[in-house]
């Protein structure tokens, strides 16, 4: 028995460890898979915004059933102030469905 071959005491060792490196590669790219990446991928295209464009404020609007001033507000970007500074004679509690708002001077 003294006359054993070393190779076949490494070899097992060998494949023991070449399958802990498996694993521990495994771990740490699935955990990296949740992280955000610094490099960009190779498989996510960049993706860029478009120029967002001043929107055009209207001279006036229609109201609608259902709005209010926060609505017309938000629909149109003009503020509350300005909308009530235009319509002086204007309710905001008393809106007609069809009656006409001036949004700009």
């Amino acid at each position: 028995m003294a006359d054993r071959n070393p190779a076949r005491v490494a070899a097992p060792l060998a494949l023991l460890a070449a399958l802990l490196a498996v694993v521990v590669v495994v771990q740490v790219s699935a955990s990296d898979d949740d992280a955000p990446s610094l490099a960009p991928s190779a498989t996510r295209p960049a993706v860029t915004q478009p120029a967002r464009r001043a929107r055009a404020t209207p001279k006036a609007y229609v109201v609608k059933a259902g709005d209010t001033l926060t609505v017309i507000a938000d629909k149109t970007g003009v503020s509350l102030d300005d909308i009530q500074r235009l319509n002086p004679d204007l309710d905001p509690n008393a809106l007609q469905t069809g009656e006409r708002l001036k949004l700009s001077p």
